[in-house]
């Protein structure tokens, strides 16, 4: 199977790598932080298979979406991929901490930072949206910097 990708421009962010099979997106890298990610040899770059999801980002940067609704395919362990499911109840615009997710999917909050941090599609799977329990920013593969970024485009627009 074939894999393709796509660089997409994001307002406050960057240049955001979004890659996959054509039907699914598998990834979104962005160009600073831990998450920072370029293409790999071999990829086929082609934006079609990315249109709808680049325009949902649009939308989401733009504040006027609140909810993806995109065929998504992260590779993961199944315990990461409760989590990140888990993630993605998180509301619009509201923040839990480690340990309310680590509640969530009946494991501790060690644990799921761990998967956290290996979320493959940050923004459309919303890691963001994960603080410390003092209600602190703590560490996001984009840099604080974008996580505050996202939060505060959140923000805005749930007030």
């Amino acid at each position: 199977m074939s894999t393709y990708y796509t660089y997409h421009h994001a307002d406050g962010i960057g240049e955001l790598l979004l890659v996959g099979d054509g039907q699914s997106i598998s990834l979104l890298g962005f160009p600073k932080g831990k998450m920072r990610r370029r293409h790999e040899p071999g990829w086929i770059e082609d934006p079609a298979p990315f249109k709808e999801a680049t325009r949902q980002l649009d939308a989401y940067f733009a504040g006027e979406l609140q909810d993806f609704d995109l065929p998504l395919a992260p590779e993961g362990t199944p315990f990461q991929q409760k989590v990140w499911k888990a993630l993605q109840e998180i509301p619009y615009g509201a923040t839990w901490n480690y340990r309310e997710l680590a509640e969530r999917v009946d494991s501790v909050a060690r644990a799921v930072g761990h998967a956290n941090a290996r979320n493959p599609i940050p923004v459309i799977i919303p890691c963001h949206r994960v603080i410390g329990a003092d209600g602190s920013l703590t560490g996001f593969g984009g840099g604080l910097d974008t996580k505050q970024h996202l939060l505060n485009i959140e923000l805005r627009k749930a007030a």
